[in-house]
């Protein structure tokens, strides 16, 4: 098994994440299957909607986890290290503040 450092920081937390995803892979689904049956605009968009919120919502819990996990790591270990996990959380930060 990987050392504690080594895993990632949500690893504790992946089995809830990866049902999290299995249920927004449904959404993804279910949107497939609005289109094909040419349900109205609206609903559809609706439904993107709640995906992409449901998509932002693990992000942000990842990210979250990555700063208590990672980061906090190497900051205690200093060097380096701690620049390196820090402009990561900022880019990260970034990409999702753009999207």
């Amino acid at each position: 098994m990987a050392n504690a450092v080594h895993d990632p920081g949500y690893h504790d937390t992946k089995q809830a994440h990866l049902k999290r995803l299995r249920r927004i892979e449904g959404q993804i689904r279910g949107l497939q299957r609005m289109v094909e049956e040419d349900k109205y605009c609206i609903d559809v968009l609706t439904q993107i909607s709640a995906a992409t919120k449901a998509l932002e919502s693990v992000a942000l819990n990842l990210l979250d986890e990555h700063l208590h996990h990672c980061v906090a790591h190497a900051i205690e270990q200093g060097g380096e290290e701690v620049d390196l996990k820090i402009t990561e959380a900022s880019d990260a930060i970034a990409r999702l503040v753009r999207s």
